[in-house]
């Protein structure tokens, strides 16, 4: 690849971590030797998440990608100008809710006039998303809305570790409900795909049952395991896949984190979250996996308990943008002759 890949991040909802988090990251010169960061967010937020943090960066406000210096020092900003100056740090807000949709709008926009190459995105909150009229349940799904796209997976990575998830935030009830054998079979396939493009050949993916035990022969739950997983994993073996389970969860993971498989495909959400955070929320990413562009995210929340007070750490956002640098350069050298 000639030149670095231009990443779009996202500044999330404003009164929680992201502007500080972006700030903290983007002082690191090491991210402008991988990348050409871009912020789509408000740069007079950036700017006093900068007096925060203590930074001594320059905010560039611009309204077009072109404008961009893209240099150490120098945060580019596509600055949307949606924050009030008095906004405060920490509070759930409706205008903070809509501003973190707008960015991902606007964001998802100049991708698909290919001027960015991937996209980072920084946390939101729910429940202000919500409030300021976007009802969506989180990120991957309104990214999923607004590229066209019916149906994505959230993978959860650390350094090892990669999780994805058949459901995600639905209750555990509904969740069951909707797993059945394609759906099982479609997410396995996806994970198969980004395991191929990071590199790994011939990739061993365990998959978790549902029910204690992986329902231990139909002791536990309504035989689950037999009729809504089973017939995915013998299809894709059938193709020569190495594709173990279902697998009790309790013992699986301990397994994947010595090394033994290459992902795991969890069931619903709590069963991958929790050994993912416990294993490396510092350092743990968030991708969607089926979109038409690259998104990696934070694996952590807005922390509005911390918000403002210049203490978060940055630590996942930049394993989040070396991803998404990853994964681009990936995805331009398979287009390449």
């Amino acid at each position: 690849m000639s030149e670095r890949p231009v990443i779009g991040i996202t500044m999330g909802d404003a009164a929680g971590i992201g502007p500080e988090i972006i700030m903290k990251s983007l002082g690191h010169a090491s991210v402008y030797a991988l990348c050409r960061p871009l912020v789509i967010g408000d740069a007079r937020r950036l700017a006093d998440a900068n007096r925060i943090v203590g930074g001594t960066l320059q905010v560039n406000a611009i309204e077009h990608p072109e404008q961009a210096r893209f240099q150490p020092g120098v945060v580019d900003c596509i600055d949307l100008g949606l924050i009030p100056q008095d906004l405060p740090y920490g509070r759930l807000s409706p205008i903070a809710g809509d501003a973190a949709f707008r960015y991902i709008e606007r964001t998802v926009e100049l991708t698909r006039d290919g001027l960015l190459d991937a996209i980072c995105t920084a946390p939101l909150n729910k429940e202000a998303l919500h409030a300021g009229g976007h009802l969506f349940p989180g990120h991957t799904e309104m990214l999923a809305h607004l590229t066209g796209v019916e149906e994505v997976s959230m993978m959860l990575m650390t350094p090892i570790l990669r999780v994805i998830h058949v459901t995600t935030h639905i209750g555990i009830l509904d969740a069951i409900a909707r797993i059945e054998p394609g759906l099982v079979r479609r997410t396995i396939e996806r994970a198969h795909e980004t395991l191929l493009r990071a590199g790994i050949d011939d990739p061993l993916i365990a998959v978790c049952g549902i029910n204690p035990h992986a329902g231990e022969n139909g002791l536990f739950g309504y035989g689950e395991e037999a009729s809504k997983i089973q017939p995915a994993i013998e299809e894709l073996r059938a193709r020569g896949w190495r594709v173990e389970g279902p697998l009790p969860a309790d013992t699986l993971f301990f397994r994947a984190g010595r090394g033994d498989f290459d992902a795991v495909v969890a069931m619903y959400h709590d069963q991958g979250h929790g050994p993912v955070k416990v294993m490396g929320l510092e350092a743990g990413v968030n991708i969607t996996i089926g979109l038409p562009v690259i998104r990696t995210s934070v694996d952590h929340g807005t922390a509005f308990d911390i918000a403002g007070q210049g203490i978060a750490d940055e630590r996942s956002l930049i394993e989040a943008l070396r991803q998404a640098v990853e994964l681009a350069t990936r995805k331009r050298s398979n287009r390449s002759p």
